[in-house]
């Protein structure tokens, strides 16, 4: 589990791709000597797992569901990408429940410069759509971002200058792609709510079920 707050931007050293692998090679500034094997680490959002480290880096195999899914695929030597290091129960939640889990990839659309901030647009998926909310939470390429409002084909964020001066998005440019992770909750919410999703869940949370078991 991550917050969507970064701590690192890493730099991709190396990409191996074989027939049926594909692994990363990351090199950064956080300190690796803490790292353990088999520990996760949200890469531009991605949750991946530390199968080698040491020298100021670190490497991770990807899955080709994660390729799928990702923008991950499109990464080489040299590539800047986000590093999340896996929250600790003592830690500050200082920006939202982030899975690691990415859902979908979006399209910058355009890039306005507003004050002291920057409004970026992006254009979803429309399947995903119903779990992004205006001034609700979204993690964009593993950065915890708060929509600040929804458009025809997607939405908007608003960048406040510290955010892209420590963040990937300092370099996106309409056209590229991101990584989407949408509410966690919101998901899960869906799924208790609709009944006929899986006609096997008798008790399907519905304003009836509330009443019945007394919390309305």
């Amino acid at each position: 589990m991550f917050t969507g707050l970064i701590e690192d931007l890493g730099r991709i050293r190396e990409v191996v791709q074989g027939a049926e692998s594909y692994r990363l090679t990351v090199a950064t500034s956080l300190p690796t000597a803490e790292l353990t094997l088999g520990e996760s680490i949200a890469v531009n959002g991605v949750c991946l797992t530390v199968v080698q480290f040491g020298n100021g880096c670190f490497s991770a195999d990807v899955s080709p569901e994660t390729l799928k899914r990702s923008s991950l695929a499109g990464l080489k030597a040299g590539s800047r990408v986000n590093l999340e290091r896996a929250l600790r129960l003592s830690d500050r939640l200082g920006g939202h429940l982030v899975s690691g889990h990415v859902d979908s990839v979006a399209t910058l659309a355009s890039r306005q410069a507003l004050g002291n901030a920057v409004r970026l647009e992006f254009i979803l998926d429309a399947a995903f759509m119903r779990y992004v909310a205006e001034k609700g939470s979204i993690c964009i390429d593993g950065i915890s971002l708060t929509v600040n409002d929804l458009t025809p084909a997607g939405f908007s964020v608003m960048i406040i200058p510290h955010t892209l001066a420590e963040t990937t998005l300092q370099f996106c440019q309409p056209g590229v792609s991101v990584n989407i992770e949408t509410d966690l909750i919101s998901k899960y919410l869906e799924r208790l709510l609709n009944k006929d999703s899986d006609p096997a869940t008798k008790d399907a949370l519905s304003l009836e079920f509330l009443a019945k078991h007394g919390f309305m």
